[in-house]
């Protein structure tokens, strides 16, 4: 079922749903399963499985020589998500990336997971790999996450990058984007990020989810500022809890994110991590009876690989 329908069908109702990272190469099924199986309980409505692309390392060959490798250390996208279909009988929506892909490996990936009976996609950009300042698009691919947009969109329509097939079929993607609502780390203000955002929009997202935020306010303002200009699709709230202590430097720094000075304050109180990991455990519930109380139809919780946590607060608000 597409998550726009999911959506209609809540009726009122918040429902959940939940990320996972691939297991590590080398690591087989059980890893993600032995995550996912706690979080089952609540009746998620789908679980996303991100994309992790290559990244590149350099093996020292001796007498100065260093040999470039490319390593994936989270393969195995696709195959989770027929996994988790097969097994646990709930979507399952993969991420796929501007980075890493051409435009060729897009509809080729698109095809795979059309045959497998997949009908949602998360379409983003993606990060600079580690040896990169700034991203940089393959030279074959997208460059931004409008143009992926546009992309799946046209699949949905027939259009395929060899113009000349003949009676092709049309794939039927809902598709969602990401969204920032204290705004994205290279964007010059959150005015030109929703500008942005939009865009993709109009390219023919249907849903947005948003990165992860720990003040409420910062949603609700963010939400109405897409209302004004124009963007109407379902905007579902991604939420984490902080874990450890160097979150508070890690989640600023990587994702853009402000801390409440309530919620930092809380967390240099505490002696360990197990304890951080209570406060952290504490706040998002807060956070997402609130959202709850709003009328939010679905609450999006980023587990990280780690389900404890997610099945605590989960508990509490479903």
């Amino acid at each position: 079922m597409k998550v726009t329908e999911h959506i209609k069908n809540a009726k009122g109702s918040t429902q959940f749903s939940f990320e996972v990272l691939p297991p590590l190469k080398g690591q087989n099924i059980n890893t993600i399963f032995d995550n996912i199986d706690p979080l089952m309980d609540f009746n998620p409505l789908f679980v996303d499985v991100t994309y992790h692309r290559e990244e590149y390392t350099y093996k020292n060959l001796g007498n100065d020589l260093l040999k470039k490798q490319v390593v994936r250390k989270r393969p195995g996208t696709i195959g989770i998500c027929a996994a988790i279909q097969n097994k646990y009988h709930v979507d399952a929506i993969p991420h796929i990336l501007c980075g890493g892909f051409t435009k060729e490996d897009t509809e080729n990936f698109l095809i795979d997971i059309d045959f497998l009976g997949i009908n949602n996609v998360v379409a983003l950009r993606g990060d600079a790999i580690k040896s990169e300042t700034y991203f940089t698009p393959d030279k074959e691919g997208h460059a931004y996450a409008s143009e992926l947009v546009t992309q799946i969109a046209d699949l949905n329509k027939g259009i395929y990058l060899d113009e000349d097939l003949q009676n092709s079929s049309k794939t039927d993607f809902c598709i969602g984007v990401g969204a920032y609502p204290e705004k994205h780390m290279e964007a010059p203000s959150l005015d030109s990020d929703i500008y942005f955002l939009k865009k993709k929009i109009e390219n023919g997202a249907d849903y947005i989810i948003t990165q992860m935020f720990f003040d409420n306010q910062k949603y609700f303002d963010f939400v109405d500022k897409c209302r004004a200009e124009g963007i109407n699709v379902p905007i579902i709230p991604g939420l984490k809890p902080v874990a450890v202590k160097k979150h508070l430097n890690v989640l600023p720094h990587r994702f853009h994110v402000d801390l409440p000075e309530e919620l930092i304050s809380e967390i240099i109180k505490c002696k360990d991590n197990k304890a951080i990991r209570q406060v952290g455990v504490e706040w998002c519930i807060q956070q997402s009876l609130e959202l709850k109380k709003a009328g939010i139809p679905i609450l999006h919780y980023y587990s990280m690989g780690k389900s404890d946590n997610i099945r605590a607060i989960a508990k509490e608000v479903f």
